[in-house]
């Protein structure tokens, strides 16, 4: 039997929308790294983009559990002296909600170049609309919660 590798060209892909309301941000943020780099799918390979786009919905609408709002801290500087900001978890929501989203499925993306072109497939909105109605997604149901 020979061993199967996708080609990057050959790779058929779909859209799906995933609705984070009143789910927790880590839960959803496994399931959209999975699909975004096509571990889902039995052509996955690991040194090719297999993935498929997805649409986040409602991410001013997810939670955080514990006290994470107030405790948990994203941080950015420029590299240049005293230029290190930090803002929490409830100062980033109030700023741009898809950003706490974002930052959790980079973090669960592995560190090389391919990762970079991944996480570009994942397109997140802070309301229930989005521009994507032409690409037809399909919902993705979640696990549900226990």
């Amino acid at each position: 039997m020979k061993t199967f590798n996708a080609k990057a060209d050959e790779v058929e892909r779909k859209w799906w929308i995933v609705d984070a309301a009143d789910q927790k941000v880590g839960r959803v943020a496994t399931v959209i790294a999975t699909i975004l780099r096509g571990k889902n799918k039995a052509i996955y390979t690991p040194n090719v983009d297999t993935g498929d786009f997805v649409v986040v919905i409602n991410t001013d609408k997810m939670e955080l559990s514990g006290t994470k709002w107030q405790d948990k801290k994203y941080y950015s500087h420029t590299r240049f002296f005293g230029s290190m900001k930090e803002m929490t978890a409830a100062q980033a929501k109030e700023k741009d909600s898809t950003f706490i989203m974002h930052e959790a499925v980079r973090g669960m993306l592995p560190t090389n170049k391919l990762s970079r072109h991944v996480i570009m497939k994942m397109k997140a909105y802070p309301g229930a609309e989005h521009p994507h109605a032409a690409q037809k997604p399909a919902l993705y149901t979640l696990p549900s919660k226990k």
